[in-house]
């Protein structure tokens, strides 16, 4: 697929759109596209003998292009001699040798492992004096006017709509200065630098009208949690609050999206608005339910008067309206179940889950130790009372989300039981009374992942599994001891391919996040689905199933769901008090996002929406469902 520009709107399709987008199915995909176009620029330029000038971005967004810029260095011997760069932005203050400066964030992901020229590499200064700022920045933008100006600018977008550091309010003709963090943005960040309060309030930024003067300009934006920004900026009008608006007037700009940060636009959230609809029966199901709430009426309720009034008549030319309600109608009544492992002795023909065997062997993988009762307690409840063998894979330890402070209460209750811990630990403990932020400490870390592992086990107790039944795989990848994660290797794969053959499972429950494509709940779910394509055919993965769920923030849209299963009352309490025993992630959560309920809460008000929604379609009224997707390996 290339990106060439094309002009927006031009056609059905695409006609509520205003900036040119190309949709991919990965972002890593995506991502090799972007660096390969990057690549062709660079090489063009070498031929003329003209240097290239990059407008380079920071976050997560641009970090598999900068991956492939590198293997395209390293095993094709791209060269960067000719390449001048300048980044958009930096914290201020900001020292360059600090971790979470730009500055070693663009070396650590770029700059060292090329054949950049250093005076080559601009990068906004974080340090410079205060009084100094305002000519600094004029200084700044000289520097590209001299080299020619920005040949291909790389960005990405906040949930702000942000560019740069561009927060709401920005003017049009801003160009490179100091400016006040938006509390989103802050929010944002708050992970890589141990809490909100750390973050700093002040950046460094080029421009508006700094950034629309580059001759191309591409934006990346992945996951779920981009979707309702994207939205606003290529389909809405051009305003101040939302910078990456701003774009729409230039001339030679496209946004690269995956499917999940695409998926509010309409030409994917309601394509029957912008043409005939597909006769798939999830869209079929997808648009009725988009039709109810339109018109706020039950499926079995509509007519052939709302399907008219409201673009779906070509919908009628094979079926009555009738006949559609009532198809949809069983489709997601059928999804719904209290036996998730089967129900035994019945027709399974429209059931979810199949009735044999009746006793089952399921494997739950959790992404951190406390996924499994957060996203499916409930379910997870019914499999161990309805006497399956249920077993629980903890994939990573969870070790950096648990504060200092719960560290240190552990370890000063330890000390004052055993004068060996009190020697043991007493340098640890001086540390811990030290510090707010997360540390890269081995025995700190350590001692974060046996309270993490103890939390779970005082849960799977709770809930009735046997302790042998419960593993804590601690996956190579994230137990780096810092904030950073590694690249899945060989070692990743092929403990979640022990785990699997050991048990031999005829159910397996996975988190089927999307929000942060390179979040540790997407690198779990995608070092599973490598191993089920090693190991699909061996003879027990013939009888296994796979069942995505999702965790504390997003839900499976109702025509995605494959199966539902409900919870009564009782049962909602249950897993709240399942959800409990993970003090430590509670009342001072390391990484809340930008949702400030608690996990409990933000679950049973998800559950309790879905069975809402449920019951406004006109099926049984439920207290709660937990919802999950079938994902056919």
């Amino acid at each position: 697929m290339k990106l060439d520009y094309k002009s927006p709107g031009k056609f059905e399709k695409t006609r509520y759109e205003k900036i040119h987008s190309v949709i991919f199915n990965k972002s890593n995909e995506a991502s090799v596209v972007v660096a390969n176009e990057i690549a062709v620029l660079i090489k063009k330029k070498q031929k003329e003998k003209k240097n290239c000038v990059l407008g380079l971005a920071t976050g997560s967004s641009p970090i598999s292009v900068y991956k492939e810029l590198v293997r395209l260095h390293i095993e094709e011997g791209l060269s960067f001699s000719n390449v001048i760069t300048f980044n958009l932005d930096e914290y201020f203050p900001m020292k360059k040798g600090d971790n979470k400066s730009y500055y070693q964030f663009m070396h650590f992901h770029l700059f060292s492992h090329i054949d950049i020229k250093p005076k080559n590499i601009n990068i906004p200064n974080g340090e410079i004096n205060f009084s100094q700022i305002n000519s600094y920045c004029n200084e700044y933008e000289e520097n590209i006017k001299k080299v020619g100006g920005i040949d291909y600018q790389l960005l990405g977008i906040g949930r702000t709509g942000h560019i740069g550091f561009n927060e709401p309010g920005s003017n049009y003709s801003s160009m490179t200065r100091l400016v006040n963090l938006d509390y989103v943005t802050r929010n944002d960040a708050r992970k890589a630098f141990s809490g909100i309060e750390h973050v700093p309030s002040k950046a460094i930024t080029m421009g508006i009208k700094t950034i629309k003067n580059s001759k191309r300009i591409v934006l990346l934006a992945w996951g779920l949690n981009k979707a309702e920004i994207i939205k606003k900026t290529i389909e809405g009008s051009i305003d101040s609050n939302i910078s990456a608006s701003f774009l729409q007037k230039h001339k030679n700009v496209t946004f690269v999206l995956d499917n999940a940060s695409a998926s509010q636009l309409t030409r994917i959230q309601s394509p029957w608005k912008v043409g005939s609809p597909s006769l798939s029966k999830e869209l079929k199901a997808k648009a009725i339910v988009w039709l109810c709430k339109k018109t706020n009426k039950s499926i079995l309720n509509l007519t052939e008067s709302d399907y008219n009034e409201n673009n779906l008549s070509d919908l009628l030319i094979n079926q009555s309206a009738y006949e559609i309600n009532l198809e949809v109608f069983n489709k997601i009544d059928r999804s719904i179940t209290g036996w998730p492992g089967g129900k035994p002795n019945v027709d399974d023909q429209y059931r979810p889950e199949r009735s044999n065997p009746r006793k089952k062997r399921v494997l739950i993988f959790s992404p951190h130790p406390d996924d499994d009762v957060i996203s499916m307690g409930g379910t997870f409840d019914r499999l161990v009372s309805q006497g399956h063998e249920v077993h629980i894979a903890y994939q990573t330890s969870g070790s950096i989300a648990v504060n200092n402070s719960d560290v240190l209460k552990f370890l000063e209750v330890f000390s004052d039981i055993s004068e060996k811990a009190k020697k043991d630990y007493s340098i640890d403990i001086n540390i811990l009374k030290k510090s707010n932020d997360i540390l890269e400490n081995k025995n700190i870390r350590n001692l974060a992942a046996l309270i993490r592992e103890k939390e779970s086990l005082a849960a799977t107790r709770f809930i009735g599994v046997p302790d042998q039944n419960v593993h804590f795989l601690k996956l190579p990848f994230y137990e780096t001891g810092s904030i950073k994660k590694s690249n899945p290797t060989k070692s990743d794969f092929k403990i979640i391919e022990n785990i699997i053959s050991k048990i031999k499972p005829h159910q397996i429950y996975a988190a089927g996040d999307l929000a942060d494509p390179h979040g540790t709940h997407k690198v779990c779910l995608d070092i599973l689905f490598d191993v089920l394509k090693i190991i699909k055919k061996k003879k027990f993965m013939k009888d296994c199933w796979v069942w995505l769920y999702r965790g504390a923030w997003h839900e499976w849209e109702v025509h995605e769901i494959d199966m539902s299963v409900p919870m009564s009352p009782n049962q909602v309490l249950k897993k709240r008090k399942a959800i409990f025993y993970h003090q430590t992630q509670k009342d001072n959560v390391m990484f809340q996002g930008d949702d400030n309920r608690e996990f409990w809460v933000r679950t049973e008000d998800r559950n309790r929406l879905i069975a809402k929604t449920f019951r406004d379609l006109g099926m049984s009224d439920f207290s709660a469902i937990e919802t999950f997707k079938r994902y056919h390996f």
